[in-house]
Parts: structure tokens; C-alpha cells; sequence
């Protein structure tokens, strides 16, 4: 037998690199129009806006100054993160030590170092103890918030986070926000404007903090057009004392307006000097550029007389549909007789998040009822429908982004803010319309409440009305008597067997005075699994399922389908095929 013989058919074509077309990601057909601007013709002028836009010069500046960030962290939103590979070529441009650390092998001394410089990796540092830097794309949580959870899986020395922010203060790692110089068409927003309000019409120009730069400029060119009741707001560092972020890329100095009033992160200033309060921006319309998240959109909701938004994207007026309060004075009411709560933790990097998780749990066991406790990096309808004994879902997330709403009625149980918790299990139920999203403001009514319920007498089988549904719920505080504990069992009423006890306390719904929820919720249930060792009167073989048999074919035909159809085949009188021309 010859050679040929024995060599095996080949089974394709021959492959090389040059038979096929690699797809290959091309930075310029990516649409960047809406925050880099029209104009962007070649890879040249890209680089030169992402350079501007993003501060990189003043961030490699920040960067050299703190020789102890080693591993930095660069945190992008899902909407900027096709910018991440030029953001981060370019700063790398600008870090001299950072690019020996990203050899891949040790150079040898003869040679020249993979770096582009002279001399070798080994004869400077070694490459371990280089900078490095790292792109944290899909975050845990809200991007709005720092992620420190995927920050520190690469042990970061700092982050940058880039993008839209809720400046909310974190706990360990130090932080670098850079929001930057987004596109804004400003004839197109005046234009809208003045279609919208009269020149006697009192307004708050806020936006987004990309965006927030524009407002001053846009403010003076509005009451150059004849309207002299505005006000605008810049983004600030919030009073809580957090020495380790800053802020680059962007100027607090307003030379020709004056600061009127400061509320968390925003700064509120106008062109003339005059007292303003809280209760003051009841009387304003807000004018918002760019598309706030939910939860901050129903904040502001609550702040002024009005909102309007603008969609940098669209440009046009934003339509909605917005969240309604309405919805979350109902959500509270099925809270108040709710008896078991999932505590639903949707950040671990805020500062006060776990004094608010302790503070949550004594509330809710002081009323007598029972909580579960969840960390679910981004819930959905899918995840929290996997537990469906829980009445209502209790969310600890960030006031920006990172509360879940709900207003097109998805999720199966109702999502409430720690706040509305609060009011929902305050002894007297009272409803002023605020809506609060500071995790201090809410640990401090937690602590005024427990002070109160601690000198208050109990009122014991008290009846409790669902003021949705209006019927009578029995079982709202099932730790109301917690005597479960204390379950006592005569010595001659158990038998050999194991279970004995297991049987006598299987089917009720109260053991030892305490109502048991679990037990409750099986018994509702129309299926409880592939039978009970304490039910006898299921109809299932003790001794095991009687073997039968199954499905055979493929998805396309299974056996019995093959059966049907040939028996209606026989079943179908036969016609026939001569054709009558009419």
C-alpha cells in the first residue's frame, strides 16, 4: 500500500490567516457623537478629543504626584466603555514606570526592553512592582457608585471612576471622579426653553454631573433672552468628611453668581444674591438636562413643583413614563402587614451600609416580624421570584441609581426603601410625601422609633387590617410570642422511631405560640414536592415508582407523534388527483 493511501481525506479546505477576513474593532465606527461631539474624522482627532474629555493630562498629573498608587482601577459606565482601551492607552503614555510593568517576560541585559527603553526591566524595577492598570467593566451594582468589590479583587490602590456619579462617600479605597466635557447642542436646549417656560416663569437648571459645566453659561445666555428668575446648580463634594476623593477636570469658582444654598451634592447659585431654602424650591420648576435614573428622578419629583428633562441623546423633551409617589405610598401599606421581610443589600461600598443593616434587622424583629437578608449584584424579576416567601423586599442601594422602583409593576412583591420601612412599621402611621434616601437621616428615625417603641406598652392580638385589600390578616407579626424555643414533649409519647416529633409538629401552622411562616406558606402551596415521610395519606408508592416506559425518537419526531400522525394519515379518506377545470 502506498503512502497516499494511508494519508487521511481532508475534511476542509486548507486555512490560513490570509483566507479569511478577521473582524477587527474599529474605534472610529463607533457613534460618539452624543458626548464627544461632531467632527471626528480620523484616529488622530478621536485620541485628541478623548485626551480633553477625559482630563487624561490632569489625571497623570494627580497619578505621579502619589507615587503609592501602584494599581489603579479605571471604572467606566456601560455607556463609556468602549472608550476604555484609548483611555487607557493614553494615560499609559503619561505614566513612564507603568509600561515595564507590563512586559511580558524578563528582558535579557542585552536587549532592549519591551517598554521601548534602553535599558532592561531588571536594572530598573522589578515588573511586579511596576503601576498597573486595570478596567472594571459591568459593575456590581449601580455604576453611579464606586465598585469596591471588583477593585479590590485586583488589590487597587485607587480608583477613577469616570461618568455620571452620586458622589455618595466610600469606606476604604481613595477616589478620583472625573465626569467629563460631554457635547451639549445649546441653541437646540434654549430652543426648547423658551418653548417651554415664560420669561416670568421661576426655573432650577440642573443636570447630570457630565453636564452640570454648561449650566452657568447656559444660565447667563437665558437671562440675556429676558428670564430673570433662575437659578442653576453645580456638582459638589458632599459635607460628610471623605479627605480621600477629589474631583478633576472641573472649577467651583462661579466669579459672577452667587451661592445661595447647598443640599448634598448640589450647590444652588444665581445671578443675584437672595435667601433660598428648601422650602423656597417647592415654588420652582426644575429644567434637568440629561435623563436622571429613576430613584433620583422621583427625588427631585419631590423637590420642586415640576420636572422636566432633557434627552442628550434624543434631544428632545423627555416624555416618560416617570415614577409616581403614589406607588410608594401603596408598596408601604403592604409593607406595614407584611410578616416576613427580605432585606435586599444592593451596594457594599456606601459608607453607612452596614450600620443601616443592623439598624433595619432591630426594627423589624422589634415589631415581630421575620426578615431574610440578600446581597444580589443587579436584582432582577428572575432572581428575587426565586423566593417567593417573602411578603415584601426592603432595597438598600444608592439614592442615584441603585434603588429599584419598579413603576411598570415587573417584580412579583413589592420593593420598598429603607424610609418607607420605617414609616410602614411606625406604631402610627403618618405619610408627608418626602421621600428619603440618606442612609444617616434613615438610621436616626430607626433609633427615634426604637426609643419610642421601648416606652410604649405592647398591645397584644391586636387586630390588623390590609389597607389595600381591606381583609383581616391574622399572621402579620409571627414573632409576636417567640416561644419556640421552649417546646416541651412528654418522654412517653415518643416512640422509636426518629421522627416522632418531627410528625407531631409537620402540619401546624403555631408552634409554641409562634406563628411559623415557612410551615404556612407550604401548606398554601399546590405542589409540596415528591411526597412527605409524615403524610400517610398521600397517594404516592412507599415502595418506589413503578418503572415505565418513556419518550424515544428526536425532538423533531418522537415515537407516539409518528404514531398519530400516521393513524390520522389512515383516517383521511383519499381523493382523487384528477384536476376539474369550472
Amino acid at each position: 500500500m502506498s503512502e497516499a493511501a494511508l494519508v487521511p481525506p481532508a475534511l476542509s479546505t486548507n486555512q490560513t490567516e490570509e483566507t479569511f477576513n478577521f473582524q477587527q474593532y474599529e474605534l472610529l465606527r463607533q457613534d460618539r457623537a452624543a458626548h464627544l461631539g461632531p467632527g471626528i474624522t480620523d484616529l488622530a482627532s478621536l485620541k485628541e478629543r478623548i485626551r480633553s474629555y477625559y482630563a487624561i493630562e490632569s489625571l497623570a498629573d494627580h497619578l505621579n504626584s502619589h507615587a503609592e498608587y501602584r494599581s489603579i482601577t479605571l471604572q467606566f459606565p456601560d455607556d463609556l466603555l468602549f472608550d476604555s482601551a484609548l483611555v487607557a492607552e493614553e494615560l499609559q503614555a503619561l505614566l513612564p514606570d507603568l509600561q515595564c510593568a507590563r512586559t511580558d517576560a524578563p528582558a535579557q541585559a542585552d536587549t532592549t526592553c519591551s517598554c521601548g527603553t534602553q535599558k532592561t526591566c531588571a536594572d530598573s524595577k522589578d515588573s511586579a512592582d511596576g503601576r498597573k492598570i486595570w478596567i472594571l467593566a459591568d459593575t456590581a451594582y449601580s455604576p453611579c457608585c464606586v465598585d469596591e468589590v471588583a477593585a479590590e479583587h485586583v488589590q487597587a490602590d485607587v480608583v477613577v471612576h469616570f461618568g455620571d456619579t452620586c458622589l455618595n462617600p466610600v469606606e476604604t479605597l481613595p477616589v478620583v471622579y472625573i465626569f467629563g466635557e460631554p457635547y451639549l447642542d445649546r441653541a437646540k436646549v434654549i430652543s426648547l426653553f423658551t418653548e417651554r417656560y415664560d420669561k416670568d416663569a421661576k426655573v432650577c437648571l440642573m443636570a447630570n454631573a457630565p453636564y452640570s459645566r454648561h449650566l452657568e453659561s447656559l444660565s447667563g445666555e437665558l437671562s440675556q433672552l429676558g428670564y430673570s428668575n433662575l437659578v442653576f446648580t453645580d456638582v459638589a463634594l458632599p459635607d460628610t468628611p471623605n479627605a480621600a476623593a477629589t474631583i478633576l477636570g472641573v472649577s467651583d469658582s462661579h466669579p459672577i453668581s452667587h451661592k445661595l444654598y447647598a443640599s448634598g451634592d448640589r450647590v444652588y447659585y444665581g445671578a443675584k444674591e437672595q435667601l433660598l431654602c428648601e422650602e423656597q424650591l417647592q415654588s420652582f420648576e426644575l429644567f434637568h438636562i440629561g435623563l436622571p435614573p429613576d430613584p433620583r428622578l422621583l427625588f427631585l419629583s419631590t423637590k420642586f413643583q415640576g420636572v422636566t428633562a432633557y434627552d442628550t441623546q434624543k434631544r428632545q423633551i423627555a416624555k416618560g413614563p416617570f415614577p409616581a409617589m403614589m406607588r410608594r405610598y401603596r408598596f408601604m401599606h403592604v409593607a406595614r402587614t407584611a410578616s416576613t421581610i427580605g432585606i435586599l443589600v444592593n451596594t457594599l461600598s456606601l459608607k453607612s451600609t452596614r450600620s443601616l443593616i443592623s439598624s433595619l434587622v432591630e426594627l423589624i424583629r422589634s415589631c415581630g416580624k421575620k426578615h431574610y437578608m440578600f446581597v444580589v449584584g443587579k436584582p432582577n424579576v428572575a432572581k428575587l421570584a426565586n423566593f417567593e416567601p417573602v411578603d415584601v423586599w426592603c432595597v438598600l442601594g444608592c439614592g442615584h441609581g441603585g434603588i429599584v422602583l419598579d413603576h411598570a409593576n415587573e417584580f412579583y412583591k413589592p420593593i420598598v426603601t429603607p424610609y418607607e420601612l420605617t414609616l410602614a412599621l411606625a406604631p402610627e402611621l403618618s405619610w408627608t410625601g418626602a421621600w428619603v434616601v440618606d442612609f444617616n437621616t434613615v438610621i436616626d428615625g430607626i433609633s427615634a422609633d426604637l426609643g419610642l417603641q421601648a416606652g410604649a406598652i405592647p398591645a397584644e392580638n391586636v387586630p390588623e387590617f390590609d389597607a389595600v385589600t381591606g381583609k383581616y390578616v391574622g399572621n402579620s407579626r409571627p414573632l409576636r410570642e417567640l416561644n419556640h424555643l421552649e417546646i416541651e414533649s412528654p418522654q412517653e409519647s415518643i416512640t422509636t422511631g426518629s421522627t416522632e416529633l418531627v410528625k407531631k409538629f409537620s402540619g401546624a401552622l403555631t408552634i409554641g405560640s409562634t406563628v411559623s411562616t415557612s410551615a404556612q406558606f407550604l401548606q398554601a402551596r399546590q405542589w409540596t414536592g415528591l411526597g412527605s415521610d409524615f403524610n400517610a395519606e398521600d397517594s404516592y408508592e412507599e415502595e418506589g415508582a413503578t418503572v415505565e416506559e418513556g419518550l424515544s425518537g428526536v425532538a423533531r419526531g418522537y415515537q407516539y407523534d409518528v404514531s398519530n400522525a400516521e393513524h390520522t394519515d389512515a383516517d383521511v379518506p383519499k381523493t382523487s388527483g384528477r384536476v376539474m377545470n369550472t
